[in-house]
């Protein structure tokens, strides 16, 4: 997956415009770590991308007529010969089109409160629903266009049910947003390979300001702890216009002083850095924040079963190497077209607020150890807090985790919810722990050593 944070264009040199002085990510973006994404949408009524996975090879010049994304339906769609395109003339019949699917969503099972009790639950401290994806279908009641939710559809002003779930459970909220992509208002063939991504687009005047109109109101009306903007920002709103960039990130700080923003504006200037389902090596110096869906697809997509969705277990595990390199996770769930979550999607959400309920405060407001963790051994990853450092064995069932020598001569090491443990020291001044039998069949067995 390609990374935006360096693309900057156009390039205005020294007579670029002004942006806000702050860049700094705020103390309870990092103290938070686990957000959830919501990808729900037009999309979500065929519900289908083409399976990935283990075993399937996509060539690279097939990957857009055989996108992985559920949500890049109506791109897929319009790709002659595609899986997608042969599907949906068989199912909806031909001359259907991906708008028509508008009148086909009812989102009739839809309970925002139900529905964001399962991701605080699964430990959420921040909520982001895509409010319009690459398809320009608004999730909101949205003056700039009838293309939405509130007038077509499920005639619901879905975001503003969204967000008054999250702010009664007390979670932060923020919006998705697809800033530089909207099929709907272009007239642009398919999106074929990453240089029509960039390519086909609008970059006009007229566009920057609908856009733009449309982020105020998300802003206004909302007041988002975050701001995400996806596949860069129309060069037309890039200058030093009242409706570009620069003065929308200015007003946007001014009503929200502890909002933070992504780095998919395609300017000189972001908030933390996105990692789309790429793995990381090593602590980053930067906040990142690393994003995924449980699936292969962030969109529900009906075709992926177990073999293509992370289990609880695996969940966890990616969970704390994330945040033990310096990131926040943001995953992601894919609703039902009738806005219920998916079982094997809340099978995994729950088994990890299982595992947070017992070892959030070694994961909460933590930062990264002097090193991620340690591959040689029984694998381990790291954070520390004001309380200590704590020891993620990412493969309890190893009976026995090696100390690292920094914490080989700990005065106090506690496995969370369970008993005090006992610090053998090697003559050659390493020193192991048992794992206790109640913890060897975790996903993750979690060690604190004080100093």
């Amino acid at each position: 997956m390609m990374n935006f944070e360096k693309r900057v264009g156009p390039d205005f040199g020294a007579e670029g415009p002004e942006y806000p002085l702050t860049g700094a990510v705020p103390d309870w973006y990092r103290d938070a770590k686990l957000g959830f994404f919501i990808h729900w949408g037009l999309y979500s009524v065929p519900a289908w991308a083409i399976q990935h996975g283990p075993g399937v090879h996509i060539p690279t010049e097939d990957a857009y007529a055989y996108h992985q994304y559920a949500e890049w339906y109506g791109n897929t769609v319009r790709i002659p010969g595609s899986p997608t395109w042969l599907r949906h003339q068989e199912v909806y019949g031909t001359g259907t089109s991906y708008e028509d699917l508008a009148e086909l969503w009812h989102a009739e099972a839809f309970d925002a409160d139900a529905v964001v009790s399962e991701l605080v639950g699964a430990g959420a401290k921040y909520i982001i629903p895509t409010t319009k994806h690459h398809d320009g279908f608004a999730l909101w009641d949205t003056a700039t266009s009838g293309f939405n939710a509130a007038r077509r559809g499920p005639r619901r002003d879905l975001i503003g049910e969204l967000h008054d779930a999250t702010r009664r459970q007390g979670a932060r909220f923020g919006v998705y947003y697809s800033g530089a992509l909207d099929w709907h208002t272009g007239d642009f063939p398919a999106i074929e390979s990453d240089t029509d991504l960039f390519r086909f687009r609008r970059n006009d005047e007229q566009y920057s300001r609908y856009a733009a109109a449309q982020l105020e109101e998300l802003v206004e009306r909302y007041a988002p702890d975050v701001l995400w903007n996806d596949i860069d920002w129309p060069d037309g709103g890039k200058g030093h216009d009242e409706f570009a960039v620069a003065a929308l990130l200015r007003r946007y700080f001014d009503a929200v002083p502890e909002g933070v923003v992504n780095d998919r504006w395609g300017v000189p200037y972001h908030g933390f850095l996105t990692r789309e389902y790429t793995h990381i090596e090593d602590v980053q110096e930067k906040v990142w924040e690393s994003t995924r869906g449980l699936g292969y697809s962030f969109g529900y997509n009906q075709a992926e079963g177990p073999e293509q969705s992370l289990s609880g277990t695996d969940l966890i595990r990616l969970f704390v190497d994330v945040v033990s390199k310096n990131g926040n996770l943001l995953i992601n769930t894919g609703p039902r077209a009738d806005g219920t979550i998916p079982e094997l999607q809340l099978a995994a959400m729950r088994q990890l607020g299982d595992f947070l309920r017992i070892n959030g405060d070694a994961i909460y407001a933590t930062r990264p150890w002097i090193r991620a963790g340690e591959r040689q051994g029984t694998p381990r990853a790291y954070t520390s807090s004001v309380v200590g450092t704590h020891v993620h064995v990412l493969d309890p069932a190893a009976g026995v985790v090696e100390l690292p020598t920094e914490l080989a001569s700990g005065s106090d090491a506690r496995w969370s919810g369970t008993e005090v443990a006992t610090v053998v020291t090697q003559a050659d001044g390493t020193a192991t722990v048992a794992i206790p039998d109640a913890l060897r069949g975790a996903a993750v067995a979690t060690l604190t050593v004080r100093a």
